[in-house]
């Protein structure tokens, strides 16, 4: 996930983070969000949290937002048929 699209889907994924990831706080999001560099400092949180390389924690990002995505379209295409 390249820092443009992080920072787009930034009030989606904070929403989910604590889901995700119970290890953050939110305490942890507030630095986030304070920070200029969104997705580095998300990226250095889930290395210290759980100990992930960068790019397991950009994979983990990308793969949990997909994820996300996907169950909300298919949610609102069920809400569409009705």
């Amino acid at each position: 996930m390249n820092k443009e699209i992080f920072e787009d889907n930034w009030k989606q994924i904070r929403s989910q983070t604590t889901i995700w990831w119970s290890r953050m706080s939110e305490y942890d999001l507030k630095k986030v969000d304070k920070s200029a560099y969104k997705l580095e400092k998300f990226v250095t949180m889930l290395q210290v949290k759980y100990g992930y390389t960068r790019k397991q924690a950009k994979h983990e990002i990308t793969s949990r937002v997909a994820e996300f995505e996907a169950t909300q379209t298919k949610t609102s295409g069920e809400t569409e048929n009705k």
